[in-house]
């Protein structure tokens, strides 16, 4: 386990019970946003940039904490196993709406470096089933987001 891993863990559990599911809430949509950011080999500027908004701005953190909550997405996104972990939370804690909601921020973040991958659909399809999304709803989410580039 890294430090960074250590240190985070210690925090949480440090926090109550409401401040530590919130933050595995919003880690888990960080850490799905940085796997499809990644999908392509590389996290660009733009990606980052795109990430970081959405923690501020649509999920109400500080940049202080966008910026933990990144890093600590970072540090995640190499086991794959956990993208089954970090869906079932988005998929226990979020009603349909808010799990369009986080799909939206996904597809937002294929976009943010002005293409989409093959392997970023792929992930795509993947996420949008294991959050009970249709693909019917995926696509209209992805045609909205490509529209409004």
């Amino acid at each position: 386990m890294s430090i960074l891993k250590r240190l985070s863990a210690f925090n949480r559990s440090h926090n109550n019970g409401n401040d530590n599911k919130n933050h595995d809430e919003k880690l888990a949509a960080a850490a799905l946003m940085v796997e499809v950011a990644a999908q392509d080999g590389v996290i660009s500027r733009s990606e980052r940039e795109r990430i970081l908004f959405l923690l501020e701005h649509k999920l109400d953190l500080s940049k202080e904490e966008a910026l933990e909550i990144f890093v600590e997405a970072l540090a995640t996104q190499n086991d794959s196993n956990q993208i089954l972990g970090f869906t079932k939370k988005i998929k226990d804690h979020f009603d349909e709406m808010g799990r369009e909601r986080i799909l939206t921020f996904l597809w937002e973040v294929v976009f943010a470096d002005g293409s989409e991958d093959d392997y970023e659909s792929n992930l795509m399809r993947r996420i949008a089933g294991l959050l009970y999304i249709s693909d019917k709803k995926s696509g209209h989410i992805r045609k909205n987001i490509q529209e409004n580039l």
